[in-house]
This record gives structure tokens, sequence and C-alpha cells, in this order.
């Protein structure tokens, strides 16, 4: 299993983005925090200073990089992407959550509950 998949739809939304950003060097950076309704939220934004510890991925011709953190909660994610009547919006399917709260942007594993906010 890879660490993350991309599907075509998301990494076609992701190059649009990064091309409509004027600073050279950018790629995708997936990280997880604590917070959110259920325990985690995903972080899902452009960098362009790698660590030296970071996992570094080559998908659909971009540069995607994820913390050694991050990555245990990850692991096998599936990031997609929707377009809908009133916009659209990425997806995140992962594998090692166990509970995600209605809008999907925060999640719980089996093993670490994270650090729920009180007020969503």
């Amino acid at each position: 299993m890879d660490l993350v998949k991309i599907t075509e739809p998301a990494a076609n939304k992701i190059k649009e983005l990064l091309a409509a950003e004027e600073t050279p060097n950018l790629f995708l950076r997936l990280g997880v925090k604590p917070g959110g309704c259920t325990g985690f939220t995903y972080g899902m934004g452009f960098d362009n200073e790698q660590r030296e510890d970071d996992h570094v991925l080559e998908l659909h011709g971009m540069k995607v990089v994820v913390d050694p953190e991050s990555a245990k909660f990850l692991y096998g994610l599936e990031i997609d992407y929707q377009e809908a009547a009133m916009g659209g919006g990425f997806t995140m399917n992962n594998p090692n959550a166990v509970a995600t709260c209605g809008c999907g942007s925060s999640f719980r594993t089996a093993t670490d509950a994270g650090k729920p906010d009180t007020e969503c």
C-alpha cells in the first residue's frame, strides 16, 4: 500500500492551484494536527521548504511531502476531488480513520484520539 494516493481529478486540481501561485519550486505538503471535531485535522497546502526527515513522493508529476509524524496517520490515504453545483472540494479517504466528523475534515484512529475541539 502506498503512503498516499491522489486521484487524477485531485491531481489536476492541485496542479491548477499550483500554477496559479507565483512562488517558484512549490510542492504539496500533507499533514495532520491535533484538533477538529473528532481529534485530528488534515493539513494540505503548498510549501517550498523541505525538511531532512520528510517523506517525499512523486505523484502525477508532482512533488508531495509528508512529515514523519503525520505519515503514521496518513498511510494509505486517498485524496480525491469532486466537482459539485455549489463548487468543488477535496475528499479524504483514510483507512486509518475509525471515526470522522460530518464535514470529513476531522478524524481519529483506533490507537489515537488526538485532541478534539469542543466547539465543533
